[in-house]
């Protein structure tokens, strides 16, 4: 059956499949180095290259360890942390986005008395505030219809 599955037609549709998806993620990782490596302008793009390097080695020694022990991965765990993380960077760019429309004139800057930290992207001001929140917010309540699904 799994020759009958892989054979003729199936298989060139997964291939294609397949090289979609993988070029799709390299092209999405090119473009978040790219916008990085410019965001960060010549004072910070030593340490974009070296939170490069250092992911690189990461990986480089997770895999020799999962190829050398034949460790398996927690998947749950590994996915929920890797969840989190991507949605504080989507957290973090919203902040960055709405500053950075605020900086070009296009949306209105309305301040508040609010620490300043550029490196998550949190600015003392309403719209950009307001958009984390909301998406603060939205996290919170998948979490817990989430929870509230599981529990059933």
């Amino acid at each position: 059956k799994v020759k009958q599955a892989t054979s003729g037609k199936t298989l060139w549709t997964l291939a294609l499949l397949s090289f979609v998806v993988v070029y799709r993620e390299v092209f999405e990782t090119v473009l978040f180095y790219k916008t990085l490596w410019v965001q960060a302008g010549a004072a910070g793009q030593g340490m974009v290259l070296g939170g490069f390097i250092a992911a690189a080695a990461g990986l480089v020694v997770l895999s020799w360890l999962i190829f050398r022990f034949s460790v398996r991965l927690p998947l749950r765990l590994f996915f929920g942390v890797n969840s989190a993380l991507m949605y504080l960077l989507a957290v973090v760019f919203a902040g960055k986005g709405v500053a950075a429309l605020q900086a070009a004139g296009k949306l209105p800057i309305h301040g508040i008395n609010f620490p300043r930290i550029d490196v998550l992207g949190v600015y003392p001001n309403l719209q950009s505030l307001g958009v984390q929140l909301v998406l603060v917010l939205a996290a919170v309540i998948f979490l817990l219809l989430n929870r509230r699904a599981g529990a059933r």
